[in-house]
């Protein structure tokens, strides 16, 4: 893993022009997210699939552009478009979950971490649609979560999972948790590899501190499951991380 660098300190005018505009940002993030919730929620009394598709058209672009996210994405012609799918990819940010819907061309359900059930508008979306919470403190809820990924897997659903655990605060990868591959092995469907690069700069893990950044996304090919059992759990977590880090070196940019 890359160790970070210092970067230059902000003025005090320039920090507290971000300031202003930050907050501006989040009462748009705040405002927008909640009439999109209202409006999703409407929608799924009618069909199923529509608030997961006004997610991706609806909810996430603007927020993305609010940002002044510099986005380039390479590889989605490697995302399947007839069959399920597991997509694993690093987290850097909060604003991972409104790239990858804005980037990838299919209707997605996300692994979450429990707290994201109590966020205002965003948990109640994430409820509505049957998104999968986690609960990695309670063994026995996280062995449910895992087979609820398996289930709605089969049911034709694709899935993103962050298997880091957590955002990290530094450049590279963090080791993968392995929840998510038994969930493909039973479910014996493909695997999507994905990396962000530049998200954490975009928007921190810590804070509200919105800066103007590039972030690249770059999909790589599916790794196929189909002949595999549970005791190669480790060798797929191993390709599947693999193949992250791959993709996040190729679209790394130099620390500032």
């Amino acid at each position: 893993m890359a160790a970070t660098t210092l970067s230059t300190p902000e003025p005090v005018s320039v920090r507290l022009g971000y300031l202003a505009l930050n907050v501006v940002q989040a009462l748009f993030f705040a405002v927008w997210t909640a009439f999109c919730v209202s409006c999703a929620c409407v929608a799924l009394l009618f069909w199923r699939k529509l608030p997961l598709i006004m997610a991706r058209r609806m909810w996430a672009p603007p927020l993305v552009w609010m940002t002044g996210a510099r986005l380039s994405v390479t590889g989605t012609q490697n995302v399947p478009r007839d069959r399920p799918v597991i997509f694993v990819s690093n987290h850097q940010s909060m604003l991972d979950i409104a790239l990858v819907f804005q980037v990838l061309p299919v209707n997605l359900h996300f692994v979450l971490k429990k707290e994201l059930a109590y966020a205002p508008f965003v948990g109640l979306f994430a409820w509505a649609t049957g998104m999968i919470f986690v609960d990695r403190k309670n063994r026995k809820a996280a062995i449910a979560s895992v087979r609820k990924v398996g289930t709605l897997v089969r049911q034709g659903r694709s899935i993103v999972a962050f298997p880091e655990g957590t955002r990290s605060r530094a450049q590279g990868i963090l080791p993968f948790k392995k929840g998510v591959f038994v969930s493909a092995l039973s479910a014996q469907v493909p695997i999507v590899p994905m990396a962000i690069e530049g998200a954490g700069r975009v928007l921190p893990s810590r804070g509200f501190r919105v800066r103007p950044s590039p972030v690249r996304i770059n999909v790589g090919k599916p790794i196929f499951t189909e002949g595999m059992t549970e005791r190669d759990r480790d060798t797929l977590l191993e390709q599947a991380q693999s193949a992250v880090a791959a993709l996040y070196e190729e679209i790394r940019l130099p620390p500032r």
